[in-house]
């Protein structure tokens, strides 16, 4: 396929290695110059000076933007590709977003935490597809299997469900990481000794309903150890981490109340 991808962030620089082992990344567009260049220049495609700049005889065209832009893009696009299959790659945006305006639409979304600094395992990232005409879907379908084993025709209403969810288990959890590590930090202790800790918490969540691996002094009802908690982190000023604690302390004893 000849792809072209507008943005030029995270999510497009995993996916223009990507997919460009196998096919051909013709323009990358952002409104960053020097980043559209240099994402273009390691993918051996061409830099396109604006949207109505992009080769019209392309195959597919990624929207990898913000959440928040790909309205404003679309609304762009349009006239310039009327007839190509145009995608995003968002979880909570829904497809009607490019409907509106472009008929020939469809979604790409790999569920992953995407990084500058670390690659990512194509194998095992769930890619979700959705698209509003049949062959658009089989082309896409087919795309994504070769990036991944795992592969799920999701509409937009389930897609946002997982999305939601990936908050709670990856951007939540990793602010809890960060919290610990402040606490640590505050008293010359190694953030490495947790490390054991995390990974088999995750390990267990994989394996096992969360539910029943939780554990602690808030499912325990464990009053002394919370106060004593509480007080340590009202002690050391920390009201913030204080507040998160009291929340989901809370919201843990309701949760295990009746079991």
């Amino acid at each position: 396929m000849r792809i072209s991808i507008i943005g030029a962030g995270r999510v497009a620089h995993h996916l223009a290695h990507a997919l460009s082992a196998q096919h051909q990344i013709i323009q990358i567009y952002s409104r960053s110059a020097d980043r559209a260049s240099i994402l273009a220049a390691k993918i051996g495609a061409s830099t396109a000076a604006s949207i109505s700049s992009l080769d019209a005889s392309i195959d597919l065209l990624i929207i990898a933007v913000s959440d928040s832009s790909i309205a404003d893009v679309i609304r762009e696009v349009h006239p310039h590709l009327p007839q190509t299959l145009i995608i995003h790659t968002s979880g909570s945006t829904d497809l009607a977003q490019l409907t509106q305006v472009h008929q020939r639409a469809g979604v790409f979304y790999p569920l992953q935490t995407f990084s500058l600094e670390r690659e990512v395992d194509w194998s095992n990232t769930p890619i979700f597809i959705e698209a509003v005409q049949a062959q658009d879907l089989n082309g896409l379908t087919r795309l994504a299997e070769q990036l991944s084993q795992r592969v799920y025709q999701y509409d937009s209403a389930q897609r946002l469900s997982l999305h939601l969810a990936a908050v709670y288990a990856c951007n939540f959890a990793n602010y809890c990481y960060d919290m610990a590590k402040q606490l640590v930090d505050a008293k010359q202790v190694d953030f490495q000794l947790l490390y054991p800790l995390i990974l088999e918490t995750a390990q267990k969540a994989t394996q096992s309903d969360p539910k029943m691996m939780q554990t602690g002094p808030a499912m325990r009802s464990d009053q002394n150890i919370i106060e004593m908690h509480t007080t340590m982190l009202q002690q050391a000023q920390c009201n913030d981490l204080k507040e998160v604690y009291a929340l989901m302390s809370e919201q843990i004893l309701k949760r295990h109340q009746s079991t």
